[in-house]
């Protein structure tokens, strides 16, 4: 399928939120929509890559920078210090401004004639994981997949709780991945979530591939097909791809 992508600015809350969005050919739409959450990086080239991924599978997919209001040009490398820095730009992140920039995404989706209405999704990796899962406590989205979100069973990098004690105020159904290698994400805290989900009533589902570790999708258009992570990184996106038609449904 035919791609079309740009580079955009969403006007909001005092500032000029940049964004990457990614579509189908314009001729074939409307088409639901996924915000893609970043990394801790930045909204970098494999931000990007996976949002060109969404929309070759008949999506629209924007990537906000939740960062815009501190360091709208970060980009670090995936490094011990481009992770440190990361880290200190997510620590300037709060719930209430995430919550923001989400709803001001979904706002100028919900804008374009190329866009479903009422057909949101969200999709994040690592910090964007966590972001991901506390967007499923928003009106509007329906469904969001949490990608090895470190942070929801761990305190935010800005000090805040974890995402998890929202668990009660999630309003739509779940996907959360997790590697069984993770160095990050222990098994407890994937039980954690797990037990907490259950006795709050949430429609969930977790996925642990245990030969991976953190950060397993992560140029995945370049490991589909061969190998063992290669199968694991397929099944991961068919699992997203079944979820979104399931949410979009």
């Amino acid at each position: 399928m035919t791609v079309q992508n740009s580079l955009i600015q969403i006007q909001h809350d005092g500032s000029s939120m940049p964004a990457y969005v990614a579509r189908p050919d314009p001729a074939s739409g409307p088409h639901p929509a996924v915000i893609i959450f970043q990394e801790i990086f930045g909204v970098n080239k494999e931000v990007k890559r996976i949002c060109d991924l969404v929309a070759s599978a008949g999506y629209v997919a924007l990537a906000p920078n939740y960062y815009h209001r501190t360091d709208p040009d970060l980009n670090e490398p995936y490094t011990p210090e481009g992770l440190d820095r990361g880290f200190a730009v997510a620590g300037q992140v709060t719930r209430d401004s995430l919550r923001k920039d989400t709803m001001a995404s979904c706002d100028w989706l919900s804008a374009q004639d190329f866009v479903k209405t009422g057909k949101v999704a969200t999709w994040g990796f690592c910090f964007g994981g966590t972001v991901a899962f506390l967007s499923a406590t928003l009106p509007g989205i329906a469904g969001a997949a949490c990608f090895y979100g470190g942070q929801i069973a761990s305190p935010m990098p800005s000090g805040e709780p974890e995402a998890l004690a929202d668990a009660k105020d999630l309003r739509c159904p779940i996907l959360l991945a997790f590697g069984g290698k993770d160095d990050w994400i222990t098994m407890e805290h994937v039980e954690r979530i797990r037990k907490t989900l259950d006795e709050a009533g949430k429609v969930f589902e977790i996925q642990v591939y245990p030969t991976e570790g953190h950060a397993f999708f992560r140029g995945s258009s370049d490991h589909i097909g061969g190998s063992d992570h290669s199968q694991v990184v397929a099944d991961a996106w068919s699992l997203v791809q079944v979820f979104f038609k399931k949410v979009f449904a």
